[in-house]
């Protein structure tokens, strides 16, 4: 079992996203989800906690029934080592469609191939292929 998992906290769209990254990576699956019902304090049918693996690494998330005044920021990412070009490029197509390039898809002198993208959902991605 893996001592540090990653925990992503949405407000609504926590299987959206979830469901989203699985159909990204190989070696991915949704492990265990657990929703509101009714009577609940969440929205019915939202995401009280789950368990998902995105290229063997664990994460977890939630639907927060509680409105924030906080969200994800790009100080905080996910660094991903690609095994190809065209796997870099699968990946920043589908992670910035709706979302925000923060660093364009290119050739950069610590990698050949380099985008960082903000989702989305707000989740921020770095993608390399060296």
């Amino acid at each position: 079992m893996q001592k540090i998992t990653n925990f992503l906290l949405f407000e609504g769209k926590a299987e959206e996203a979830m469901n989203f990254y699985v159909s990204l990576f190989d070696d991915s699956s949704v492990e265990q989800i657990s929703r509101y019902g009714a009577g609940q304090p969440g929205r019915k049918g939202t995401v009280i906690h789950a368990t998902f693996i995105l290229k063997g690494q664990e994460f977890m998330c939630i639907d927060s029934y509680v409105e924030h005044g906080f969200s994800f920021t790009a100080a905080m990412s996910f660094y991903v080592r690609c095994d190809s070009e065209s796997e870099v490029g699968k990946l920043f197509d589908a992670l910035s469609a709706g979302g925000t390039i923060l660093m364009p898809l290119g050739a950069y002198p610590f990698s050949k191939k380099y985008g960082w993208v903000n989702d989305r959902y707000g989740v921020s991605w770095q993608l390399s292929y060296n």
